[in-house]
């Protein structure tokens, strides 16, 4: 059973990934995220064409980015439930099964801790079945 975080956006992309993202699915139209657990590619977004890789019935959704669902373990969104993620682009190699690899470029997840309103409402956030 996949999940969604309802509320304040959980993920964004920068202008840079989203050129990536486009660049990407040129060449594989249909593509999914998901955020490393911080093995062997530290926190980097993988990303992994959709008939690929299976969601778990742990996963969370955390959105979309470019069209492209973003999705994260739910162990691990407990850890960082109280940040925004911002994918993002480096100079670099992706991850070894990572559409992004050989590139000369790689996503990078930044993030910003949640203030103001949306750290209020952190307690209260609400996952649902899809």
């Amino acid at each position: 059973m996949e999940t969604t975080v309802i509320g304040e956006a959980r993920v964004l992309a920068t202008d840079t990934a989203l050129d990536l993202i486009a660049e990407i699915k040129r060449d594989h139209p249909d593509i999914l995220f998901h955020q490393s657990g911080g093995c062997c590619y530290g926190s980097s977004p993988m990303c992994y064409p959709a008939n690929e890789f299976m969601i778990g019935d742990s996963d969370v959704k955390l959105g979309e980015i470019g069209g492209v669902p973003v999705y994260i373990s739910a162990s691990q969104f407990e850890a960082w439930k109280h940040t925004q993620l911002i994918i993002d682009v480096v100079p670099g190699r992706g991850g070894m099964f990572s559409l992004d690899n050989g590139r000369e470029k790689r996503f990078l997840t930044r993030s910003r801790l949640f203030g103001g309103g949306e750290a209020c409402a952190l307690p209260d956030v609400k996952v649902r079945a899809i």
